[in-house]
């Protein structure tokens, strides 16, 4: 079983869409995801309490800054804005696929996980993660 997740972005940010997949999920088996693009990443996170977002959002903006930040004068792929080639590094640090166990119908997260999208880029973007669910047995 095969498909494809739409989430549209609005800039940085971690967007959940841990309700889409549960509802096309079924049996048992395992659920591989994949971002079809360069600059966001995947992760399975606290979905709880919002702050862990915001934070992982700002830690990373910390970490690679914007190709216009004096520390980041040596990148050469700066065509496209600032963000983007920040927004490739981030992608190749974090997952941009994820395996979930799913049993009877239910993905396996623990009880505080949800799925998201990290989006790395600053303006609007259309994402798709493709969904590959493999039966069991």
């Amino acid at each position: 079983m095969q498909t494809t997740f739409t989430i549209q972005t609005e800039g940085p940010g971690l967007y959940m869409f841990t309700r889409q997949a549960a509802e096309w999920v079924a049996g048992d088996g395992l659920l591989t995801l994949l971002v079809q693009h360069t600059s966001c990443s995947l992760l399975i996170q606290e979905n709880a309490d919002p702050d862990v977002r915001t934070d992982l959002v700002a830690y990373f903006d910390q970490l690679v800054p914007p190709s216009d930040h004096p520390s980041m004068s040596y990148l050469r792929h700066t065509m496209e804005g600032p963000d983007d080639m920040p927004a490739h590094i981030k992608a190749s640090m974090l997952p941009v696929s994820l395996q979930i166990p799913v049993s009877q119908g239910k993905m396996r997260l623990g009880t505080w996980q949800g799925i998201y999208l990290f989006e790395h880029r600053t303006r609007p973007h259309r994402r798709e993660v493709a969904a590959l669910l493999l039966p069991a047995g």
